[in-house]
């Protein structure tokens, strides 16, 4: 299954809609240079799916295409870079 994922850096979200419902990772900008990955959220009945890791790509690559590093603070963010070592040269703890 592909999803759409959107960016409203206005909201600081990507998102997608699935069925009606939305699901969303949350960031703010802490510096100039750093994205702060604060929230993840998935609606129940869409779990499973593998929404939260599409979301969750496609934000560390738009942080890569534009320079920015990365906080992880979403406990999910967390677990992601961690199994995916491709992040590590944008990710700051």
């Amino acid at each position: 299954m592909e999803f759409e994922i959107k960016h409203d850096a206005a909201k600081e979200k990507f998102y997608t809609v699935v069925d009606g419902q939305k699901a969303v990772l949350e960031y703010y900008t802490s510096d100039n240079n750093t994205l702060v990955f604060n929230h993840t959220y998935v609606p129940p009945s869409l779990r499973g799916k593998g929404i939260a890791a599409v979301l969750t790509k496609y934000a560390l690559n738009y942080a890569r295409e534009h320079n920015f590093k990365v906080l992880p603070q979403c406990s999910y963010v967390v677990a992601y870079v961690e199994r995916n070592k491709e992040f590590d040269d944008i990710v700051v703890s």
